[in-house]
């Protein structure tokens, strides 16, 4: 069976509060592990999440703040310790390549071969990233950012009733999902779509540091999860665009043009206590009517379940 969920590693913006640690997020998606932007103490906030090393295949970072890249050194050579033997693929703006590079050595430690790096530029690149294809593309802030989406890919799922009424079963059941066609006992060729419904696609972004733009909403469009910084109410609009953020109103707005079905809102500044939360939730619910989470450390929000045709 499929296991999909987003572990919530760190929710706040440019520092850390008492409650809220810097950024970090691990989706998982069917033996994959994306870990985004793991900021200061995220390795400590694994082990709080009880997450390890092991279940990182991927590392993607949106751009080269700290909060969003200072806990790599910790997160690389927990990997290179705990002996991971699978490769794990490093996704990060090309033009902050001399970042990462300081970051990836960092200090003195015996290091691992397993670290794959893959740096990205231009309007769009794609990456086949096992059950799924990881895009990303560029956002508005004042250093190169990108966002990045998962897309699986669509499919079929096969109904027992039709299968029974051809008579279909065991082996010729799985002829027909490889090949397309398949000989029933009444000597009839059965094809694909006459035993099964679509099944479509799921597909999760995120979308960090960033004002109102193009790439925002071709990221979102569509997805069933949609992981985005909502760094300021509206009261403070002025100040989120002079410094590249979005506000959790601007989040919903995006959510509902995007035909979203999860909303995960995060990347909130210190200067919301615990008592501003609801606000958040309002804002955002001024434009979308779906499903609003406001992220908190140590959660697990699941992807929603398939829409079945």
């Amino acid at each position: 069976m499929s296991h999909r969920e987003l572990v919530v590693l760190g929710t706040s913006s440019a520092v850390p509060t008492r409650h809220r640690n810097h950024n970090g997020y691990l989706l998982r998606w069917d033996g994959q592990g994306f870990l985004f932007d793991p900021g200061e103490g995220t390795q400590r906030q694994m082990l709080y999440a009880g997450v390890g090393s092991h279940d990182v295949t991927w590392i993607c970072v949106t751009h080269f703040h700290g909060d969003h890249c200072l806990g790599v050194p910790g997160i690389v050579q927990r990997i290179a310790r705990d002996g991971v033997a699978h490769r794990v693929t490093a996704v990060f703006p090309a033009s902050g390549e001399v970042y990462w590079r300081r970051l990836r050595h960092a200090t003195a430690f015996a290091d691992t071969s397993v670290i794959a790096e893959h740096p990205v530029s231009g309007e769009e690149t794609r990456l086949d990233a096992g059950p799924v294809t990881l895009t990303a593309r560029p956002l508005s802030h004042p250093v190169d950012s990108y966002g990045y989406r998962l897309d699986e890919p669509d499919g079929h799922r096969m109904v027992p009733e039709l299968l029974a009424a051809r008579g279909l079963h065991g082996p010729a059941i799985g002829e027909l999902q490889r090949t397309g066609t398949v000989v029933a006992p009444d000597g009839t060729t059965v094809g694909l779509a006459e035993c099964s419904r679509p099944r479509p696609g799921q597909s999760a972004a995120f979308v960090m540091d960033t004002r109102l733009c193009d790439g925002v909403f071709a990221l979102a469009e569509g997805v069933d999860l949609l992981v985005v910084e909502s760094t300021f109410l509206s009261g403070e609009a002025a100040l989120a665009s002079r410094y590249g953020h979005l506000t959790a109103e601007q989040a919903g707005l995006v959510a509902a043009e995007s035909g979203v079905r999860r909303l995960v809102l995060t990347h909130l500044s210190e200067r919301y206590g615990a008592g501003d939360e609801p606000r958040f939730l309002d804002e955002a619910r001024r434009h979308f009517g779906g499903d609003v989470v406001l992220a908190h450390d140590l959660e697990r929000i699941a992807v929603p379940h398939r829409v079945v045709a």
